[in-house]
């Protein structure tokens, strides 16, 4: 019999009125919820300022509409405020919930998408989407927004869609860091961090040297300076590209080789010669993983190691990277993530320390060579492969030098961690190219030359500042200028928003159409001569993916594919005696380990039982796959 605990109030129980308990504190409003707030303000203790004054720009949607459209970007608040009616909206396919909060106390809010009805999402073959972990790079956030948008419209309607969400489970995560991505919306500043303070240039002071708004735009553009003292042209690093003829363009140049100087838009606050190198923040999520992690900048006391600038503490040292990692460790049935950041254009994996021939299983490069091939046949995306090589030679030389460039190492990077840790398939996919649409010049390379041009061809130049005279504090009279930041620069313009997030979104739609799927028949049945029974169960992945890379078997982040007989407890107790006996497999466990079930592969669990009497007995057979899933069946022997 259920029992239910009964808990009266004290006033019933004594007659007395109790004041109602409030909290000490009142709930905290952050600046950017607030409409009289005219500066956003930032945690944490720091040497510089903490308050940055408030700027709507026309390119983001501040307050929701009745219709979710992609021709702004849109606030971290306005992404939940769809999230949240999504949820209210289809509770039978939708959850969302709280992963985390982040460093200031902001929710970092996920939805799992799945068929309630089919079975848990734990129990289900899964993917994982990312967005928002580097606050300026908006629009992988914006990405995510437009697949959730898509897989919750079209269930119902699309075959396809509907098959995914009834049969797998699809985690969506839109912003990783929303205190990094409320203060890059709702001021000038154009991080790339969490808000964490950080001494970046190791002086002993953190966030002393942010950059300032100078003219007062809500932009922070470049500055250049004429060199004109002996010191100055001593330094001097930069010319006007003269292969460009509107003079805009600036071109880098070894020191006292060029004309000018060039700075981001602020002040020399510690007076340390460089402007600007200690903003808000500085640690970098996407070097905080645990996979070949190395210590930040200054952390090798030998002087002859490797570090990795941005890694923090130690890995997992910050809470937004920590609450990913945490999720994929308890979920490990995901077989497929991208966490999307953006400016080149490339669909970017593992290896991000070695050649991918010398540490990746053949049959798993040959995954991830075809995942790349999918993802430019959504994209057309100029490169697709890996860090360490494909990222770091792209170009093929240094421009400057004339060397050829070498394969480069980054470490801690999230792609690493999703193969060589979890054993998945892991893209840090980079959205969004600079406005560099096509090689204008036929130089091979995608460049300021490019972005210009296209600017100009394409965008009615609003990407590009004029150089405008001013007058700067310290360094007299300068030209600000350049290319815009925010919405040409990290982020397109937002006529060209929806093109770059429905791509990217239908290559990460694509990759979760192959996961493993285990197809299962319908339990089999058999009465022998010998008067025992044998219960089949036959299955076949006839999903894109296998269950298990070679990967993810060899750091045992999944478990072979078993199958097991369940009955009730009284039908197997007393050993010899009891009415149910399985006689095969001849193990204690009496599991049937079937090992990994690859790509297109079929199998089959046969289990020989033996009955006494002829009463009618039921049992379950159960297919359990880490990535494939668990299946369940009823059977009945004696009918």
């Amino acid at each position: 019999m259920k029992k239910t605990l009964l808990i009266l109030p004290l006033s019933l129980i004594f007659g007395v009125t109790l004041a109602q308990v409030k909290p000490f504190k009142s709930e905290k409003v952050f600046s950017e919820s607030d409409p009289k707030a005219k500066f956003h303000t930032v945690s944490g203790e720091r040497h510089g300022p903490a308050f940055f004054k408030k700027h709507e720009f026309p390119e983001v949607e501040y307050v929701p509409t009745d219709q979710l459209t992609f021709d702004k970007y849109h606030t971290v608040d306005v992404m939940y405020h769809w999230y949240e009616l999504w949820a209210e909206k289809y509770p039978e396919i939708v959850e969302l919930y709280e992963i985390a909060k982040s460093f200031e106390g902001r929710p970092i809010l996920q939805m799992t998408i799945t068929n309630k009805k089919t079975g848990k999402d734990t129990d289900k073959p899964a993917a994982y989407f990312e967005g928002g972990r580097h606050s300026g790079e908006i629009t992988g956030s914006e990405s995510l927004l437009w697949l959730t948008q898509h897989l919750l419209e079209n269930y119902g309607k699309d075959p396809e869609i509907t098959h995914l969400i009834d049969t797998k489970a699809i985690y969506l995560r839109p912003q990783n860091n929303p205190d990094g991505s409320n203060l890059y919306l709702y001021t000038a500043q154009s991080n790339r961090s969490t808000v964490k303070p950080h001494d970046n240039d190791r002086d002993g002071l953190l966030d002393e040297d942010p950059n300032e708004d100078l003219d007062g735009d809500g932009i922070i553009y470049q500055i250049r300076k004429k060199a004109v003292t002996p010191e100055e042209k001593e330094k001097a690093n930069y010319i006007i590209d003269p292969e460009h003829p509107s003079g805009k363009l600036m071109k880098r140049v070894f020191s006292g080789k060029g004309d000018y100087l060039m700075f981001s838009e602020g002040i020399d606050n510690d007076e340390d010669g460089d402007y600007n190198e200690d903003g808000i923040g500085g640690l970098d999520l996407h070097r905080n993983y645990p996979e070949n992690w190395r210590p930040d900048t200054g952390g090798d006391l030998t002087g002859r190691g490797y570090t990795q600038n941005g890694a923090g503490e130690f890995p997992m040292s910050e809470v937004e990277s920590k609450a990913t990692v945490m999720w994929m460790l308890t979920h490990p049935n995901i077989s497929v993530v991208n966490s999307m950041d953006t400016r080149v254009p490339m669909h970017l994996r593992a290896p991000s320390t070695s050649k991918e021939e010398e540490r990746m299983y053949p049959s798993d490069l040959a995954i991830y060579r075809e995942m790349d091939e999918l993802g430019l046949s959504f994209t057309g995306y100029p490169w697709a492969g890996d860090v360490y090589n494909t990222y770091s030679t792209r170009y093929k030389i240094n421009r400057m030098t004339g060397d050829p460039l070498k394969p480069s190492p980054l470490f801690g990077h999230g792609p690493d961690f999703g193969y060589f840790y979890y054993g998945s398939i892991w893209y840090g996919d980079e959205l969004w190219n600079n406005g560099a649409m096509k090689d204008y010049n036929g130089d091979g390379i995608y460049d300021d030359y490019d972005a210009l041009m296209w600017d100009e061809e394409a965008n009615e130049g609003k990407g590009f500042k004029s150089w405008t005279s001013m007058t700067h504090p310290t360094l007299g009279e300068v030209e600000i200028g350049g290319f815009h930041p925010k919405f040409f620069g990290q982020n397109g313009p937002t006529w060209q928003l929806e093109n770059w997030a429905k791509k990217q979104a239908q290559f990460n739609l694509a990759m979760a159409k192959m996961l493993p799927e285990l197809k299962v028949e319908e339990v089999e049945v058999k009465k022998n001569a010998d008067g025992n029974f044998e219960i089949t169960l036959s299955w076949k992945n006839v999903g894109g993916l296998p269950v298990a890379l070679e990967q993810a078997k060899l750091v045992k982040i999944v478990q072979e594919d078993r199958v097991s007989l369940v009955f009730d407890k009284e039908l197997t107790e007393g050993y010899e005696d009891a009415k149910v006996k399985i006689e095969s497999p001849d193990l204690y466990d009496k599991t049937i380990y079937a090992g990994y079930t690859g790509l297109g592969e079929s199998k089959s669990a046969t289990f020989k039982i033996n009955v006494k009497g002829d009463d009618q007995v039921k049992g379950k057979i159960r297919l359990s796959s880490t990535r494939g899933g668990f299946f369940e069946q009823e059977f009945v022997v004696n009918p």
